[in-house]
């Protein structure tokens, strides 16, 4: 694939001060990064929560719950931020006294993503007063209803995208909901729960909820350790709002005061705390967590981060390396077999679109299979295989100029039945179908890309903030 190399654009008038380098006001401009309040990282920066949709009724949902005792049920989602909500709702509820406050987490190879009714079933036998969904729930309009029939509240937290009809859940809060008007669109799944903490925290204290109850009132900001994990691992759009989470929480990695098992996954993977970085999150911590999601249960992975003994967290951090490890030589075998036995993948001619399946693959490393072969290709791809109940998962990966769940939605209106479940963004997104009805889903998707890309849609780019001077080529500038 030929790929060209363009230069970012930079707005012509900005006001970042002088003090700024000229080459990272260069990188800031061309990100619109244009107004020195931009570079303010502090808390008084973040969104007030006032304006995220349901917070109000999610509130009065928790606060009841508290001040009665009922039984607290995470439904967490089987990725780094479904894992980092799950650990940042359990930690932050039971500071804030709720005395059961209990999760469980889907396999997907059993139960597959959500709050499905299969994993609804499960959660009845815990008794639960009230179910709250971390990164998920948004699309599972089957799971919410058999929960309310069996008497159970739901709270929806999510931040996917919403389909043509909402979940019957007493409460949503998801800042994607049509009409909602927080104004950062990126919060991850794990950003939505803090910011549902946040607000019941404010809501207890002006009802004097942690002095009757005798407790000291939490400091949510020691637990963005977790949210700046879950918002970089997720790989939404770092805006402003996301960037001064994430870097308040690694400020407290980097003085160490964070969850022993972010200490211990950092050590794992060889990387140091006092220099912590996001790149260590995405690229180090982030895949071991993901590791236990992908090739077993990601309960692992969430009593990694509940863990508060030191050599504990060291235990179950190193089994998640070595998973890592196991979920790369799984990768690698299925990568090669793909460009081993589809030489076509260099062609310039390929479809607009590519949907790949073998019955040997392991369906918790489509996704990344998916992400490797649409890079090779600057494609949208989707990779499928087998899931223990006889149907096929897929998992796609987009380019910037298509929105793949808008496609999966599109081909599900026009071929009623093709589809069984889907759901993402606009870059990723899951779909389950019959393996009988691979290459017609597989027709439909090239057509559909077809119609939405252009050949120079296809075009692969390298975006560059343009040249050093050789003045610039400096030790203090890379610093």
């Amino acid at each position: 694939m030929h790929r060209s190399i363009v230069r970012r654009a930079v707005p012509e008038t900005h006001t970042l001060p002088d003090s700024v380098h000229p080459v990272m006001r260069r990188i800031y401009a061309a990100r619109n990064i244009i107004q020195p309040e931009e570079l303010d990282y502090s808390l008084d920066g973040l969104y007030p929560y006032h304006s995220l949709g349901g917070i109000g009724a999610a509130v009065e949902l928790l606060a009841a719950a508290l001040k009665k005792k009922r039984r607290i049920l995470i439904v967490a989602d089987f990725d780094a931020d479904g894992a980092t909500g799950c650990a940042l709702a359990v930690r932050g509820l039971r500071q804030m006294g709720a005395q059961d406050v209990q999760y469980i987490v889907p396999s997907r190879f059993e139960y597959g993503y959500g709050l499905s009714p299969e994993i609804v079933e499960v959660a009845v036998d815990l008794k639960p007063d009230l179910l709250i969904t971390v990164d998920n729930g948004i699309s599972s309009l089957e799971g919410v209803a058999l929960a309310r029939k069996y008497g159970i509240d739901v709270l929806i937290t999510d931040h996917h995208l919403p389909g043509a009809v909402l979940p019957s859940a007493n409460v949503i809060v998801n800042p994607n909901l049509e009409g909602d008007a927080f104004p950062s669109k990126s919060l991850a799944g794990v950003g939505v729960m803090f910011y549902v903490l946040a607000a019941l925290r404010t809501y207890l204290r002006e009802t004097d909820w942690f002095v009757s109850a005798g407790i000291g009132e939490p400091r949510l900001a020691d637990l963005l350790d977790l949210v700046a994990l879950g918002t970089v691992a997720d790989v939404v759009p770092l805006d402003r709002n996301n960037r001064i989470l994430v870097e308040q929480g690694l400020k407290r990695v980097r003085l160490g005061r964070c969850v022993p098992g972010i200490l211990a996954l950092l050590k794992v993977a060889g990387r140091s705390y006092q220099k912590a970085a996001a790149g260590d999150f995405g690229f180090a911590v982030g895949p071991r967590l993901n590791a236990a999601g992908r090739l077993t249960d990601m309960t692992l992975g969430i009593e990694c981060l509940l863990c508060d003994d030191e050599s504990r967290a060291l235990e179950m951090a190193t089994t998640l390396d070595a998973l890592n490890r196991e979920r790369r030589e799984i990768q690698s075998e299925m990568q090669d077999s793909v460009i081993g036995e589809m030489p076509e993948l260099n062609d310039d001619d390929l479809p607009f679109g590519i949907c790949l399946y073998s019955a040997d693959w392991h369906q918790g490393v489509i996704g990344i299979l998916a992400s490797r072969i649409r890079e090779k290709c600057h494609r949208p791809v989707i990779a499928f295989a087998r899931d223990s109940n006889n149907k096929i998962k897929g998992s796609g990966r987009s380019i910037g100029a298509v929105h793949l769940r808008d496609v999966l939605e599109n081909i599900a209106a026009r071929n009623p039945g093709l589809i069984g479940k889907y759901g993402g963004h606009a870059m990723a997104a899951g779909l389950t179908i019959e393996e009988k009805d691979f290459d017609r889903f597989r027709r439909c998707f090239e057509e559909e890309m077809e119609q939405r890309l252009s050949v120079d849609d296809l075009r692969g780019v390298i975006l560059s903030d343009g040249e050093l001077q050789a003045g610039d080529i400096t030790l203090a500038l890379a610093a």
